[in-house]
Parts: C-alpha cells; sequence; structure tokens
C-alpha cells in the first residue's frame, strides 16, 4: 500500500469519528438538498434534459480533436491567445512567461479549480508574486492555508463562529460579527486588490466552440471584476470543458446551476470572446486561454471511461456521497474529491497512487442518480478496480490473497475443507484490524451449511 493510500485510511478514520466536523457537514448538505430540491422541481421534464447533456457531451468527447480547433481559431480571431498546455509543469511556465513579459507583481484570482489542480498559488509565491483569491470561500481558505473542501463551496467545512474567529485574527474584526459583516470586510479588502492587480487569472466552466468564447458563472461578481480592470486575463480551462455551441448554455446553465446550488440561474454569468475590442469601454488588453490536459487524454484513451470527462463540477455526487458525508474533502488529498474525484484522480495522477479512491465507496449508485449529465459514477468505479487488478498495481500480499479466496470460493468442496476453526483463526489474526476494530468480528459455526443440511437430511430420500 502506498503512503498516499495510508494517509487516506488515517484521516478517514480521524473524520469518520469527528462529531463537530459530521454536524457541520450535514448541516451545509441538508440545506443544499432543500435548495436543490425546490430547484430541479423548475424543470419541466429533468429526466429527458440530463439525457439530452449526455449526448452533447458524449458527441464533444467523440470529436474533442475537431471542437477544440474550432474554440482555438475562432477565439484567435478575436485577438485572443491559445496555448495548449500537456502537464502541470508547462501549465505554470506559460503563466509565469505571461507574468514577467508583463512585469506583473500582483495577480487576482477567482475561484477556479483547474488553477487548484496546478498548484498556482504556490507556484507563484515561490516566484514571488502576490496572487489573492477573490472568491469568498476561496479567500477564507486561503487566509487558513488549506486546500478547498469541496468543488463549489471551499469552505464547506467551517462554521460561521470560525470563520469569525478567524477574520478576528486576521483583522481585528469583533467576534460577534454576523455573516453579513464579515462578508462586507472581506469586500472592503478585495474592492482595492481589483484595481491594482496586474494580472487576472480565471477558470472556465464551458469552453465555447462555434463562438470562440469561455463562459463564466459565479454568484459574488468576482470573476467579472478579475476579468475587467487587470491588462491581462489568463483563463486555465480543462480541455473537456468544450461544447459545441452557444444555443448549448441554454441546457448546461441551469443545469449547473440547480445541481450546483438549487439556483434556477446562477447569478452573474458571463460569457468572454477575446480581449478588448476598439469600440469596448473595459476589459484586458490581451486575454489567454491555457487549455490543460494533464492527463486527460489517458482518460479519454479509456472507452469505457471516458464519460466521466463529461463532468461540469456542479458537485452533486459529492453532496449525494455517504461516504463523502462522513469523511469530507479533505480526506482524499486530491483537487476534486468526492465520487467524481474517485474516478478521474486515478487517470489524472497515476493508478498506483490513487487506486484506493476508487474502493473508498459504498457503489450505493446515488452518485450516478444525481449525476446532471447521467455518468455512470458507481460503474467507473468498478472499471477502475479492474484496471488496477489488471495492471497489476495492487500488492502482491493483497493478489495472493484473492487467488487464494477465488480458487476456495470456485468449489464447494473446497470451502467445507476449511473449517469453521480455521476460518474463525483467520478472522481474529489476519482480519481483526481492518474489519473488527468497531465492530464484533463474526464467529463462524464448525460446519458449513451445506455439510449440516447434507447431515441432516441423510436418510430424507431424494423426489
Amino acid at each position: 500500500m502506498t503512503k498516499i493510500a495510508e494517509d487516506f485510511l488515517v484521516k478517514a478514520d480521524e473524520k469518520a469519528f469527528d462529531v463537530d466536523h459530521r454536524n457541520t457537514i450535514n448541516h451545509n448538505i441538508g440545506k443544499y438538498n432543500t435548495a436543490v430540491e425546490r430547484g430541479l422541481s423548475k424543470f419541466e421534464n429533468l429526466e429527458n434534459s440530463k439525457k439530452k447533456a449526455h449526448v452533447i457531451k458524449w458527441r464533444v468527447m467523440e470529436n474533442l480533436d475537431k471542437f477544440l480547433p474550432e474554440f482555438e481559431a475562432n477565439f484567435q480571431r478575436r485577438g485572443g491567445k491559445v496555448i495548449w498546455a500537456n502537464d502541470v509543469e508547462e501549465a505554470q511556465k506559460e503563466i509565469l512567461n505571461i507574468i514577467n513579459k508583463n512585469g506583473g507583481k500582483t495577480v487576482i484570482k477567482s475561484k477556479s479549480m483547474t488553477t487548484e489542480e496546478i498548484h498556482l498559488n504556490d507556484f507563484l509565491k515561490e516566484n514571488d508574486i502576490d496572487s489573492l483569491e477573490s472568491d469568498l470561500g476561496e479567500f477564507i481558505v486561503q487566509l487558513l492555508g488549506q486546500a478547498p473542501y469541496h468543488i463549489v463551496t471551499p469552505a464547506m467545512h467551517l462554521t460561521k463562529v470560525q470563520i469569525a474567529e478567524l477574520f478576528h485574527e486576521k483583522f481585528g474584526t469583533p467576534i460577534e460579527f454576523t455573516p453579513e459583516q464579515l462578508t462586507q470586510k472581506a469586500r472592503e479588502l478585495l474592492r482595492e486588490k481589483y484595481l491594482s492587480a496586474d494580472i487576472g487569472i480565471t477558470g472556465g466552466n464551458f469552453l465555447i466552440a462555434d463562438t470562440g468564447s469561455i463562459a463564466l458563472t459565479e454568484n459574488e461578481g468576482n470573476a467579472r471584476l478579475s476579468t475587467t480592470f487587470p491588462k491581462i486575463h489568463i483563463a486555465i480551462v480543462g480541455i473537456e470543458k468544450i461544447i459545441p455551441s452557444m444555443a448549448d448554455l441554454d441546457l448546461f446553465w441551469p443545469l449547473l446551476a440547480s445541481h450546483g446550488t438549487g439556483q434556477n440561474l446562477t447569478v452573474y454569468n458571463t460569457i468572454l470572446s477575446g480581449p478588448r475590442q476598439a469600440h469596448e469601454t473595459d476589459g484586458p488588453e490581451e486575454m489567454y486561454v491555457i487549455l490543460l490536459d494533464n492527463g486527460r487524454t489517458n482518460l479519454l484513451a479509456q472507452k469505457d471511461q471516458r464519460q466521466a470527462l463529461y463532468c461540469i463540477r456542479c458537485g452533486a455526487c459529492l453532496n449525494a456521497c455517504p461516504v463523502y458525508k462522513n469523511i469530507g474533502g479533505h480526506t482524499y488529498n486530491t483537487t476534486y474529491s468526492g465520487p467524481i474525484g474517485s474516478i478521474i484522480t486515478p487517470h489524472l495522477k497515476g493508478m498506483k497512487d490513487f487506486k484506493h479512491l476508487s474502493y473508498a465507496s459504498s457503489l450505493c449508485g446515488k452518485c450516478s442518480e444525481v449525476c446532471p449529465v447521467k455518468i455512470d459514477i458507481h460503474k467507473m468505479l468498478l472499471l477502475n478496480r479492474r484496471d488496477a487488478a489488471a495492471q497489476h498495481e495492487n500488492t502482491k500480499t493483497e493478489e495472493l490473497g484473492w487467488k487464494a479466496w477465488n480458487t476456495g470460493m470456485a468449489k464447494r468442496s473446497r470451502m467445507d475443507f476449511i473449517g469453521g476453526k480455521l476460518k474463525n483463526f483467520f478472522l481474529k489474526f489476519f482480519f481483526k484490524k481492518m474489519w473488527g476494530k468497531y465492530r464484533e468480528m463474526p464467529e463462524i459455526a464448525p460446519t458449513s451449511f451445506s455439510k449440516q443440511w447434507q447431515q441432516q437430511n441423510k436418510n430424507t430420500p431424494q423426489i
């Protein structure tokens, strides 16, 4: 077992029995569930909408080599610049080159999971560039020195009391400040940064092929401010975020909003198609879109599993997952946590180190049920397990154990040959630490049911 998998088990064990953590998460996800139920009721036919979204994303993934160049050509036609990044190091290098070329020293960021994926804040700090998160949740976890806890709600694990204490410690605000007052304080601190930042960096919820645009979805307006005032705008977007047409936003925006927060539509929805044009009064002088691969083509090559790339990052599967609700987002030690993280991370970061995430599931199927683009998530988890075994990424002990189990289970005579005493011995000395830490181990009968049946009915004539 790798160190990453061992750490996951230790952290999951701690969080699962942290009552305060569980109460906070259950309270926040409970509010989410109420809002989402109300939001989804607005769809006339939700199932058909999800099926249509699935088909559109299927068409995109099967023709990614056509849609991405179409986006690039249309974006460049309006003065934008497209950069292709194969991995984290390339993306970091390209961003640093743009910043240095323009003499930049300060960066203002809107919420973006791709920037988390390439560890952008840490990288910029190492290169003496100040990078500030402008999304309130991201701003809070940045102050704490933490990674986002959740794809959509970065500070879901914190209570308002904990945030008030953080602001009191960092900015001297009164400890009894309300959430509204804390938000006002954050706004005061951030407004000045929008005006003075040299570079604005965002992600992108969708790439629109036919117009060469990026679509940004947010509730606070910070992405608009991050792209309006700085002279340079850099958008870092995964290659899977492409959709064919502007008209497709009519479907994807409501699906994302309703499944993400329960809204009919998020407060701010922005379409950007390049740098400021001659007739426009605001916007950046230069705009770059960095198209990030970072393992996505590895997943694209898996015909059975490429549908994991359909994900629109709504976070619905996290909120539905009984495992996520108990162990939380930080335990996964990945950019993308929960069910969707468990199926894509082994392909993005390596099966050897992250195969364990595909086993962190009850396979209840709730994640697949709630997905707005109908990704068969629990099936993908099983396929990852299959691949880990086929590629011999499991330990020798695990492989030998399953081989012995398979041999024994293949024939009734072999199962009966290993009597109850020996089975109880194995349970007591080999599985007690794994299965018996918080529960009583079962006591297996000395003789199997099959043998008992034969003995009881040996004199009974067969009909």
